[in-house]
């Protein structure tokens, strides 16, 4: 009988923390909170929550999965892109919520089936799981930045 590797259960780990953690941190922000940019230029939430399923879909296709959402579509949630020259660009924060939900099923579905990962994405996968421990906490401190209790305790 074949076990699987102790990378995949590593990224299992972090992928399903990383969701709950996530989850919690936006949990009861409202749509206008989300479009807060604190001191006037930093990101609001809804562009890291964007941006963090931004590269999350590229995390999918490193996995041999599809994005959930159109590159191009979504673009000012890419990396290097300034959201506040790019504000009527950024999606509700609910459908951006329905995209997290629809990249959480796909990943925890074609994580549960890899036995090993390709040796050469490894790096990769590293650091997408290293991406999403980065920008969780910074949902979690925007939450305190609204005037939210801390939602992990």
């Amino acid at each position: 009988m074949e076990t699987k590797s102790n990378d995949t259960e590593i990224v299992k780990v972090q992928v399903f923390s990383n969701y709950k953690v996530i989850l919690m941190n936006i949990d009861g922000i409202t749509q206008e909170e989300s479009m807060v940019f604190p001191n006037g230029e930093a990101n609001c939430m809804n562009w890291i929550l964007g941006h963090l399923l931004y590269i999350r879909n590229a995390f999918l296709e490193t996995l041999g999965e599809t994005s959930v959402w159109d590159d191009e579509k979504f673009s000012c949630y890419n990396r290097g892109a300034i959201p506040l020259d790019r504000i009527d660009e950024l999606v509700t924060f609910e459908e951006l919520k329905s995209y997290l939900q629809q990249s959480q099923d796909k990943l925890e579905a074609k994580l549960i089936t890899i036995e090993s990962f390709n040796p050469e994405t490894i790096n990769d996968i590293a650091i997408f799981c290293l991406h999403e421990l980065y920008h969780s906490g910074q949902l979690g401190y925007l939450r305190r930045v609204l005037g939210k209790p801390g939602a992990i305790k």
